[in-house]
């Protein structure tokens, strides 16, 4: 752990991915630079990655006597231009805006060599939109990293209209060696591949909510005392295969007809937004959260992914 790796990393914003993304990285031996436009974000964020290792060192899933060897890794800078300015590899976690992102990558394709990979962490917006201001968007990727991203192990690595393939390949080879998982997306949709599967499922399930089926814990409860047991080891696909294709389309014929397939956000959602009703934020959301309640949702969400990280 000693020994820093070939590759200098850059991470611009420090932010709940951001500083996650950093800590991968500077885990595995590479120089990493992370960026942010608040001098308190970056402090905070240098906190919550010696907090994060010491919980995982804490499960055994990382050495207490490595963290101060990982933290050193990191520097922090409010200037763009210099903590990109050695960087092989950039990835971008701000905020989900469009606008923002366009701009940033057009600064980015300027100020860093034309060799270094331009990767966004967006979970959901189109890379070619994002890479459109670049003169260079043949250099500009995907990497969807997943929350929190020292634990869960999947990135979705995502070719923009114009992303070379070189750039795609180098963004898989640097996760790999890293301990991620990437796995290539074919095509730039926006969602890609995970979140199109997860929004679905958050469609439904709100939906049934709405029309009174069942309520909030009961949708949660089927889905972490039923089919999402077997998730981990069984994905939709090998279950159809498994049950047969034959029974999948009996099945089909019968509920697609019956499934919400709305294209607009729920009416339940868009009144729970605008009544201040959050969730977490405020403790009242699908259900009241009692402080008490949310701490122990979280501690089961860590204690569950430390274990994951053990295997």
């Amino acid at each position: 752990m000693g020994e820093e790796s070939g590759e200098r990393i850059a991470v611009i914003g420090a932010g709940l991915m951001g500083h996650g993304i950093a800590q991968v990285f500077a885990a595995r031996g590479h120089a990493v630079s992370l960026m942010d436009i608040e001098r308190e974000r970056l402090d905070a964020a240098m906190e919550n990655i010696r907090g994060n290792l010491q919980k995982m060192a804490g499960h055994g899933i990382y050495r207490f006597e490595d963290i101060d060897d990982t933290l050193a890794r990191i520097s922090t800078s409010i200037c763009m231009e210099e903590t990109c300015a050695r960087a092989d590899f950039v990835v971008e976690a701000i905020s989900e805006q469009p606008i923002l992102k366009r701009a940033l990558f057009r600064d980015l394709d300027a100020i860093c060599s034309p060799r270094t990979v331009l990767a966004t962490n967006t979970s959901v917006i189109s890379i070619t939109e994002i890479a459109r201001e670049a003169v260079g968007r043949e250099r500009v990727v995907g990497t969807h990293f997943w929350n929190p991203p020292y634990l869960i192990p999947l990135v979705e690595v995502i070719p923009g209209r114009d992303t070379a393939p070189w750039a795609v390949e180098h963004a898989c080879s640097l996760l790999r060696a890293a301990g991620r998982h990437p796995v290539r997306v074919k095509k730039d949709v926006p969602g890609f591949v995970g979140n199109r599967m997860q929004h679905a499922l958050w469609r439904e399930a709100i939906s049934i909510v709405e029309q009174g089926i069942a309520d909030a814990e009961t949708v949660d409860e089927v889905v972490k005392m039923g089919f999402g047991l077997r998730l981990p080891v069984l994905g939709p696909l090998e279950n159809a295969d498994m049950i047969g294709l034959d029974l999948t389309l009996q099945i089909h014929d019968y509920i697609l007809e019956h499934i919400e397939d709305s294209s607009e956000p729920s009416p339940l959602l868009r009144e729970k937004v605008e009544k201040g009703e959050l969730g977490f934020a405020c403790g009242e959301g699908f259900r009241a959260w009692t402080p008490q309640e949310m701490e122990e949702c979280r501690m089961r969400l860590w204690q569950y992914l430390m274990e994951r990280g053990k295997e």
